[in-house]
This record gives C-alpha cells, structure tokens and sequence, in this order.
C-alpha cells in the first residue's frame, strides 16, 4: 500500500490581515474533479467537532487520533467522523468541491497549499478554516513543523506564499 501524506508544514506569526490573499501558485498536475457528499452535516459542526482533536501529535501517514494525524489524515477523520468520504491525500482535494475567492471563504471551507515548496506545482498541505476576520484566514489543520499536530493557525507569510485555494464542500 502506498500512502502519500502532507508535506511539511509550521505556524508562524500572522501577516498584515489587510493584504488580500490570492494565489501566486501556479498548480502543474493534472488532478481529476471530484465530488464530496456532505449530505445534513453542517459546517460549523464538522468545525466543532475538529477543534476537540486539538493537540494530538503529528504522524506522518497517521489517520487516527491514537497515534496522530498528518494533515490529510485528519481531515478523513475529521469527515469520516459523520459518514462523509473524502479522498486520502490533500492532494486529491486539488478539484475538489466549489473555488470560493478567499475574501468569502466561511467557517468550514477547506483551505490548500502547496507543501513546504511553494514552487512545487501541487497541493501538499490542507486544512478547515475556522475563522475568517477581514483578509485573514483562521484554520486547523495538523502540522509537522516543530512537532505540532492538530493546531489552528493564521494565514502568516508562510502561509500566503504556499496558499492555493479555498474550496467549499458544504
């Protein structure tokens, strides 16, 4: 079985909130449209439901809480929590749902990035925003960097430089 997990990710101090987040990423890989079911779930209790898992470490390939999550991990658990499928890899979720410019992303959106190279081509990174405050962006995710794991962060540089999109699937 092989498994491809998220790439390395870091929280780092938010930026200027009042710059309007836009994708410099240019995506290089072909990634095939894909449907997610939400059926009733509503976002804000998917969101709910994320913020209890905070804390648990980070594991590369980890899909349970036991053990820890990569970011893609915790986002199956997160959904699979209320019945719903979604793909394995962040990468997957390339053409996934509805692209929804980040001035009107809503609380359970999720959230793209390249992994750690913004030069990459490809979504290695995801998360589910939480909060949105003018032009930025709250989200959970689970984070390698400094062993974090499941954490919320706010769109730093860091971040801008590697965000792709937000998708809506709700």
């Amino acid at each position: 079985m092989f498994i491809t997990a998220c790439s390395h990710s870091r929280n780092i101090a938010a930026s200027n909130s009042s710059e309007t987040i836009v994708s410099e990423v240019n995506i290089t890989n072909e990634v095939a449209a894909i449907k997610i079911n939400t059926g009733k779930t509503k976002a804000g209790a998917l969101v709910d439901f994320a913020e209890t898992l905070i804390g648990v470490p980070y594991k590369y390939g980890g899909t349970e809480p036991k053990t820890g999550f990569d970011c893609s991990g915790f986002i199956g658990y997160v959904f699979q929590h209320f019945g719903i499928r979604v793909p394995r890899t962040s990468v997957s979720f390339t053409n996934a749902g509805v692209t929804v410019v980040a001035s009107q992303a809503k609380r359970g959106d999720l959230i793209l990035f390249t992994g750690s190279n913004a030069k990459a081509g490809k979504v290695g990174h995801i998360g589910i925003i939480t909060t949105v405050q003018k032009n930025n962006l709250q989200f959970i995710h689970s984070a390698s960097g400094n062993n974090k794991g499941v954490m919320i962060s706010s769109m730093s540089n860091y971040f801008r430089e590697r965000f792709v999109k937000v998708i809506r699937v709700f």
